[in-house]
């Protein structure tokens, strides 16, 4: 994917996935490197009833969710029942170091932009 100020379009199809993990989940850095200091784009897919344990981020993430519904919930303890439903053109701020929890009972996309560094580390 272009890493510079080229213009770029993508459709939810045809988002050039990069990484499949063993639970299904999908992600890709659209725009930009995953650096310190550097402002990058990246899209991530959710298939139905997958959800991930409570974790942590080091940057702060804008998240748009393009299809189908982002559960989230805050918090040291899973509980799915706390995670609130966020439908497709819903916009979410996740603050950095903010303990959630998230996942779909639906194939979900959803697409985020933060500034590195970035990690993902699990309580």
């Amino acid at each position: 994917m272009p890493k510079n100020e080229e213009p770029l379009s993508i459709a939810p199809g045809q988002i050039p996935w990069e990484n499949e993990n063993p639970d299904g989940t999908r992600s890709a850095t659209l725009v930009g490197v995953r650096e310190p200091g550097v402002t990058f784009t990246y899209a991530f897919f959710i298939p139905p009833n997958v959800w991930d344990a409570p974790h942590f981020h080091l940057a702060a993430s804008h998240l748009h969710v393009v299809s189908g519904v982002l559960h989230l919930g805050y918090g040291r303890q899973f509980d799915q029942q706390l995670a609130s439903p966020h439908p497709a053109g819903s916009f979410l701020y996740v603050p950095a170091g903010a303990i959630h929890f998230d996942g779909s009972s639906v194939e979900t996309i959803i697409i985020g932009t933060a500034t590195g560094p970035w990690s993902t580390d699990y309580v």
